[in-house]
């Protein structure tokens, strides 16, 4: 059999693993059944010197399809390998196509099926201590040519703390419950200070400012759901069903923001009391894909990539995100473009000139926020040692706060709005500057 099916395999799965960002648990139990993949990545994880993996396998079976040819137990097993091992083994395996990985001496070998118990029970269970540092993939490889495995797997990773206890998180994400509950904190302050300003400027108070107090305590108990949840996960390797909360608040969260930015975007209730059938079309394409990839992120983060279509999970999760980024920015452009059209009809070129900037600056915000929190933070990701991948979910966080406060300050309920509320002798420059040809996107 050729061993270019497990080249694309680790490089596909290696790929697709960088955007794993967390997971339901470290402790996890699964059941493959007559899977015929080369190769299966379990989790990623970085431990460090007083690391610890266990692995135990039970109820295994191989099936061929000639039934008198026996495959050999030593070309199926479960090994660890890292980062800096990948081009080796790589190129091992260009080198040599009936290469087997588990003939690499770039990789750690855990057991192959030789180690399991005689059939019935077929079982194996082994703790193996890291003694090197570092971010290793747990997998395991099938180089015997047309067989099928089926099997029950149990994996436990944890590094110890220095009194002994067992932290079952990463290493670089270990101050995640710490850091969650901070912005947790920020947030709960925030809404504080949102309700305090609606409730000092409630006559001018809208349906939109009332939407956005509910989109900063969805993100609040989201913070702090996602903080028990990477807290319980830290001490006992398990959510203990926080992992639910967490994704019922991420999922009401999410269309809340996307729904307010097309909604400011729009200039519902502050600006005009309805909205144009384009708009609704809009939030209808807009709503149901947030249902979708809400879907992808739930399958993403409760599995793991030992499913067999965990990457085509990650590309339905990418491609809707993009879409829905793109989408809520049509909004605003042509509201800016309506602007632009009315200030040439109803001689209020100051108000005209002063909305424009607030929605072109809006744009430029959103713009800079969705750059950041999909490409810079992705960035992140992918360079920082593994030790600092929770930098990566410090920037994101901070962005994201950045970008409610300045979203909420420049739609904030006050009686008289810098950019509405203007003086006559501002008409002739308004005029002058609306008649550039440069003020546009």
């Amino acid at each position: 059999m050729t061993r270019l099916p497990i080249f694309v395999a680790l490089l596909l799965l290696l790929s697709a693993a960088s955007f794993i960002t967390r997971t339901s648990a470290e402790i996890k139990s699964l059941t493959i059944s007559d899977d015929d993949r080369p190769m299966i990545l379990f989790e990623k994880f970085g431990f460090t010197r007083s690391g610890h993996v266990s692995v135990s396998v039970s109820s295994v079976s191989v099936t061929s399809p000639s039934a008198t040819t026996i495959p050999d137990p030593s070309r199926l097993g479960f090994f660890l390998m890292s980062e800096e091992s990948l081009l080796q083994v790589l190129l091992e395996i260009q080198q040599n196509p009936r290469f087997c990985v588990l003939d690499s001496s770039y990789v750690l070998h855990l057991f192959t099926f030789h180690d399991l118990s005689p059939p019935p029970s077929s079982k194996y269970e082994h703790l193996y201590p890291v003694t090197s540092p570092n971010e290793y993939s747990l997998f395991f490889v099938n180089c015997v040519p047309d067989t099928k495995i089926s099997m029950k797997v149990r994996t436990e990773m944890y590094n110890l703390d220095p009194n002994g206890s067992k932290d079952y998180l990463p290493a670089g994400s270990t101050r995640l419950p710490g850091l969650y509950f901070l912005f947790f904190l920020g947030y709960l302050a925030f809404l504080g200070l949102w309700g305090y300003a609606c409730w000092v400027n409630k006559r001018v108070v809208h349906r939109i400012h009332v939407l956005m107090a509910a989109l900063l305590l969805m993100k609040a108990l989201n913070l702090i759901c996602a903080a028990e949840d990477k807290h319980y996960v830290k001490v006992t390797g398990t959510p203990h069903g926080w992992d639910v909360l967490f994704y019922i608040f991420q999922f009401i969260r999410v269309v809340l923001l996307f729904t307010v930015i097309v909604l400011i975007g729009t200039g519902w209730s502050f600006l005009k009391p309805f909205l144009q059938e384009k708009e609704k079309n809009v939030l209808m394409v807009v709503v149901p894909l947030q249902v979708l990839a809400n879907i992808a992120s739930i399958v993403i983060g409760e599995t793991g990539p030992f499913i067999k279509d965990w990457v085509t999970w990650n590309q339905v999760f990418l491609l809707v995100d993009i879409v829905c980024c793109c989408a809520i920015l049509f909004p605003i452009v042509w509201s800016i473009r309506s602007l632009r059209e009315t200030s040439k009809t109803d001689g209020k070129a100051a108000r005209n000139l002063a909305k424009l900037t607030l929605f072109r600056q809006f744009y430029i915000v959103v713009i800079g926020y969705l750059y950041f929190t999909r490409i810079v933070v992705f960035a992140l990701k992918t360079i920082a040692a593994y030790k600092y991948q929770w930098v990566s979910n410090a920037a994101e966080e901070i962005a994201s706060l950045a970008f409610y406060m300045v979203m909420f300050y420049m739609f904030r309920p006050v009686e008289k709005n810098e950019y509405f509320v203007l003086d006559d002798e501002d008409e002739e420059a308004a005029e002058l500057a609306l008649k550039e040809d440069d003020f546009d996107l």
